[in-house]
């Protein structure tokens, strides 16, 4: 596909990037001469535009495409960000941060490898545990974290840790070289120091997973075949994506990973907004071993390494079932030249049993419908875990994202007999610690228009009385969060909390305000101390619920690089202004994930667990608005 033609496929501000977009920002940049000889590119994606671009476009309009790029020039801590008009060939801003670090690259990690299997201290340190093959050992290069050790200052650092592979088919993490640690300055490829707390066996066993290594497998599993013999029901034009009555655009950011844009719903003849823009904003996964070894893990999965950077690409029959539509996604690499990676993202239809159903026994008839679902997926590789990001959309304008959580668990090796105290024995000589993983989304509500407000809604029992004398009575409680302060907020489950966006201005057919709610699911908060290391650059993770109202660059919950900072960047720093919320164009940031206690069944690979939640309309529709889905079979309409 020639330049040219790429350029043609940019027909909306919202498009997905294209190869000719990262060539040009990033020749752009050089031009400038003010980068080195060969800087490493930590970030390529889409300066998205201002929302009454968005919202006012029209086919064929001209618009201004630009780019945003995140630039390590050096081995220092430090990088630029510059925003780039693709259209004009031209730097539209330009700003070097000093004391910032970038997301880990995968370029410097490994030559922190390779620097750490050179090194004598590290080589002497595998001796002493038997291991003369340093090849054999495996090293996963951390997220160093903040710590205030000598190290961190003026640098960019990892710690490295060790997994004995026997044979390169084994699983790494089933032999941690433990009581070991490697820093590295990641910038120059330079060792900085080996800590050895002391030799741990190595634990015995291999931990494969294969199939050849479980023989027999079961042979009484029979075909279960998806066929949609005359297609699938949605259409695909660039990245825009129509299904039943919904519309949105889809693309993949590096850090974020999968993002909706412009979700709205066909109802009479317009389609109504919904969600501005929906993605993981970020993620943190902290360990509760308080041990020198385990105690400083903490992995912010976005900022820290991208979930878009780690995306899989997805294989039929595996990853998706069914008639599929695979979104590519191009990325710029560390160079600065442009890559796709195919099949970042899966989209098809699924049958999800009922939608509704009534049986009318006065009359012997019954109507069922059944439901169905458009999903939209993608799945990440962060070191040992796999991460699956699953938008649904139902057919009664309910919104649903599923994270599932599978891979390996990071572990320990423990010596014969010891009973660990903050984690579980999975295997002979091998332990798992106890961990978290808290997401955050941020939902850049549109609901009917972008003036909204926010309420929190709880059930509430009503003193026994006069007016309650069965002492049964329970009423919904609302509250107006009318200021970033205020709605900063926690689930109360045995309340069944759930928060409303509303749209004052706009009223069904009973002339109630319209709305949609917002359900969590499993929602654990941070259980380290909020003033610990991790309690400040995690902050988003001690409430399921922040607000705030919305300004051009608030995009990430941690802050836009959480790499080594010292914490109380993203959403404590913004919303501290305590803006208010009342008719404002508002952002939800809803935390929500796993603690995850392991299991011996999550060894040696861990089956699927789950968390997210769901997005409802309350009062958005006049009335059920699946009333028109049509009966799937003869059977199920009628007597």
């Amino acid at each position: 596909m020639t330049a040219t033609d790429e350029r043609a496929k940019v027909d909306h501000p919202l498009a997905a990037l294209t190869a000719d977009d990262v060539t040009v920002a990033v020749e752009v940049a050089k031009a400038t001469g003010r980068l080195i000889d060969k800087p490493l590119f930590a970030y390529v994606g889409i300066q998205e535009p201002d929302k009454e671009t968005v919202r006012n476009h029209t086919p064929g309009d001209p618009f201004d495409r630009q780019l945003r790029l995140v630039i390590v020039n050096g081995p220092d801590a430090s990088v630029i960000e510059a925003v780039v008009s693709v259209t004009e060939r031209a730097v539209r801003s330009w700003e070097v941060l000093e004391g910032t670090r970038p997301a880990l690259l995968i370029e410097e990690a490994i030559r922190a490898i390779r620097a750490l299997r050179e090194s004598p201290d590290w080589q002497a340190a595998l001796a002493r545990r038997g291991i003369v093959d340093v090849e054999q050992v495996q090293i996963d290069p951390w997220p160093a974290g903040s710590f205030g050790v000598e190290h961190e200052e003026g640098r960019r650092i990892s710690r490295c840790l060790p997994y004995y592979r026997e044979d390169p088919t084994d699983n790494g993490y089933a032999r941690p070289v433990e009581g070991l640690i490697g820093f590295v300055d990641m910038g120059r490829s330079e060792v900085l120091e080996i800590v050895d707390y002391g030799v741990v066996p190595l634990p015995p066993g291999r931990g494969r997973y294969f199939p050849e290594d479980h023989e027999p497998l079961r042979t009484d599993l029979k075909p279960l075949n998806i066929e949609q013999p005359e297609g699938p029901s949605f259409t695909v034009e660039g990245n825009l994506v129509r299904w039943q009555k919904w519309s949105f655009r889809v693309t993949m950011d590096p850090y974020e990973g999968l993002v909706l844009h412009t979700l709205g719903y066909e109802d009479q003849g317009r389609v109504r907004p919904i969600l501005h823009r929906a993605a993981v904003s970020e993620m943190v996964v902290p360990y509760g071993d308080p041990g020198p070894m385990h105690g400083w893990k903490n992995a912010f999965d976005a900022g820290e390494w991208g979930l878009g950077r780690m995306a899989n690409s997805l294989t039929l029959g595996c990853d998706c079932l069914g008639v599929i539509h695979y979104f590519d996604a191009v990325y710029a690499d560390e160079r600065g030249r442009p890559h796709t990676l195919e099949n970042a993202i899966c989209m098809h239809e699924e049958d999800y049993g009922i939608l509704w159903k009534h049986l009318d026994m006065n009359i012997g008839r019954a109507e069922v419908r059944r439901s169905r679902r458009l999903v939209i997926s993608s799945i990440a590789t962060v070191g040992n875990y796999e991460y699956g990001f699953y938008w649904y959309l139902y057919l009664d304008g309910t919104i649903q994202l599923e994270v599932k959580l599978t891979g390996i668990m990071s572990t320990q090796a423990v010596a014969p007999g010891d009973d660990p105290s903050y984690a579980t024995v999975v295997a002979p000589g091998l332990a798992a610690p106890y961990h978290q993983h808290l997401f955050n989304v941020r939902l850049d509500m549109d609901v009917d228009g972008p003036l909204n407000r926010v309420y929190e809604v709880e059930s509430r029992p009503v003193p026994p009385g006069p007016d309650n004398p069965w002492a049964n009575a329970f009423t919904a409680e609302s509250t107006l969060l009318a200021s970033e302060k205020d709605a900063t907020r926690l689930i109360e489950p045995q309340r069944s909390r759930y928060w409303k966006v509303v749209n004052p201005k706009s009223t069904n057919a009973l002339g109630q305000p319209v709305a949609y709610k917002l359900v969590p699911g499993p929602t654990p908060t941070l259980l380290a101390d909020p003033e610990s290391s991790v309690g400040k650059r995690g902050r988003f993770a001690t409430a399921n619920l922040w607000v705030t109202k919305f300004a051009p660059g608030e995009q990430r919950a941690a802050g836009d690089h959480p790499n080594q900072h010292e914490g109380l960047d993203g959403l404590p720093r913004w919303t501290a202004a305590d803006r208010s919320l009342v008719d404002e164009d508002v952002v939800l940031w809803h935390t929500f994930g796993v603690t995850h206690i392991p299991r011996p069944e999550d060894w040696p690979v861990m089956p699927v667990e789950y968390t997210g939640f769901h997005l409802v309309p309350v009062g958005f529709f006049d009335a059920n608005p699946a009333l028109d889905v049509p009966p799937n079979d003869p059977h199920c309409s009628g007597g």
